[in-house]
């Protein structure tokens, strides 16, 4: 068992933060030898049941749930940060180059050990990830979250069609590689198979037909794709589908919408499209800094809200341009007060944590698992410096409430808040110095 003293953030139920300046955090591993919150709340209310407990005593430093992010892009760690006129371009010119390496597996290990070593040092402990279309990147991601005890969710890219050589694959191959990479690791200590088209443009009929066949047969899996993200794209999903009614119905029309599919960016909806998501159980993986990198457009978090269909906040990396859930939250701050082409709206500190934590968990399917400090949960957890740089010490210290902390950490933190990053089967994952 072990028992940390030190302010303490959480979340009900209801997404509201729980918060306690001195706090009290008690874990211990379950039968599988996972570590799993045992107590968490203020220190005067639960010490006496822990007085024979030695205490890690953390004055100073805030204990937070590990963030999860929803969307990222293992094979993009180094195209994050390059130049291009928007979505496709950025595809056609550094995207799919640079994904054609991940066919060689030593390639593919040594940029997931990079990979996974960046998200813990970010603060991430439970991402849903894209591989490449090769079968090697899978395996070398799997095998590195597994070394790490990260709870990840992956999947090999289909992509049959529209895609250079080097990243398309073959339609009925592609299936048998899906089928034979869900029975090898979904479900293996913290790891989770996603069913993978890349995006409905670059998928034929057979291979989304082939995917919805999957997903019917193995219903606890993942599904991941990209939906409504540009104007461009939308125009040539409709083209490419002139019977659905929209490029979200597309995926709808091959059983790819249901409880566990995540959409990222979901921008350009209507009604019956937000009903569509509402209805299916879908998600939405919100990707505020590429949606801005790319100028893609702004997600309309009050026609979600209004319609009432779930979603999280995701990186995007490498079109989104950091690691980092503090940018991720300003981003998404920024989009959300965007006002000239849907409502604006400001989020409220509490939400855009939550958006990146419990919120995510609960979009994932993962709601009391991770994402969160209350009893029961996983107990990955970070210790974070809310005077990491003069700045934000300036700044938090002046903080008279909740809100006022959390938005400091969110407008002036970065990788150096985070100071250790505790994952629930290992000890503490120091922050370099």
């Amino acid at each position: 068992m072990s028992v940390y003293r030190s302010a303490l953030l959480r979340f009900a139920d209801d997404g509201r933060a729980l918060y306690d300046e001195d706090g009290l955090l008690a874990m211990g591993p379950d039968a599988q030898g996972r570590q799993r919150v045992l107590a968490a709340g203020s220190w005067q209310a639960l010490c006496s049941q822990y007085a024979d407990q030695p205490v890690n005593h953390l004055p100073g430093r805030i204990l937070a749930p590990g963030f999860v992010d929803m969307h990222i892009h293992f094979p993009q760690t180094d195209v994050i940060g390059s130049p291009a006129d928007g979505l496709l371009p950025w595809l056609e010119n550094y995207t799919f180059p640079h994904e054609k390496r991940f066919a060689a597996p030593d390639y593919s290990a040594q940029v997931a050990q990079f990979f996974i070593a960046e998200l813990l040092r970010n603060g991430v402990t439970t991402a849903l990830a894209f591989s490449t279309s090769h079968p090697a990147s899978v395996n070398a991601l799997f095998t590195e979250a597994q070394r790490q005890h990260l709870r990840l969710i992956t999947g090999k890219v289909l992509q049959d069609r529209h895609s250079p050589d080097g990243v398309r694959d073959d339609t009925e191959q592609s299936l048998i590689d899906t089928e034979a990479l869900i029975q090898r690791w979904h479900g293996v200590d913290r790891l989770g198979y996603a069913i993978t088209p890349r995006f409905a443009p670059t998928s034929t009929p057979a291979q989304l037909r082939g995917a919805g066949e999957l997903a019917a047969r193995y219903p606890d899996v993942w599904i991941q794709s990209h939906v409504a993200e540009n104007l461009d794209e939308i125009r040539w999903a409709r083209e490419l589908f002139p019977r659905s009614r929209s490029y979200l119905g597309v995926y709808d029309d091959f059983g790819l919408m249901r409880e566990r599919a995540v959409y990222a960016h979901c921008i350009h909806f209507d009604d019956d499209d937000r009903a569509l998501m509402r209805d299916t159980g879908a998600v939405a993986a919100v990707s505020p800094t590429s949606n801005l990198f790319l100028g893609s457009g702004f997600f309309d978090y009050a026609g979600a809200d209004r319609v009432g269909f779930g979603y999280g906040l995701a990186s995007d990396v490498g079109g989104g341009t950091s690691f980092s859930p503090f940018h991720t939250m300003m981003a998404a701050y920024y989009v959300g007060r965007e006002g000239q082409t849907k409502p604006g709206m400001s989020l409220s500190p509490q939400q855009l944590w939550w958006q990146h934590t419990a919120g995510a968990a609960r979009a994932l399917g993962l709601a009391g698992v991770v994402g969160n400090l209350q009893p029961g949960c996983e107990a990955d957890f970070l210790v974070l410096n809310p005077e990491a740089t003069p700045l934000l010490a300036r700044k938090t210290r002046q903080a008279q409430s909740l809100d006022e902390l959390l938005f400091a950490l969110i407008v002036l933190g970065d990788d150096r808040v985070v100071e250790q990053t505790v994952i629930a089967q290992q000890g503490a994952n120091q922050r370099a110095t």
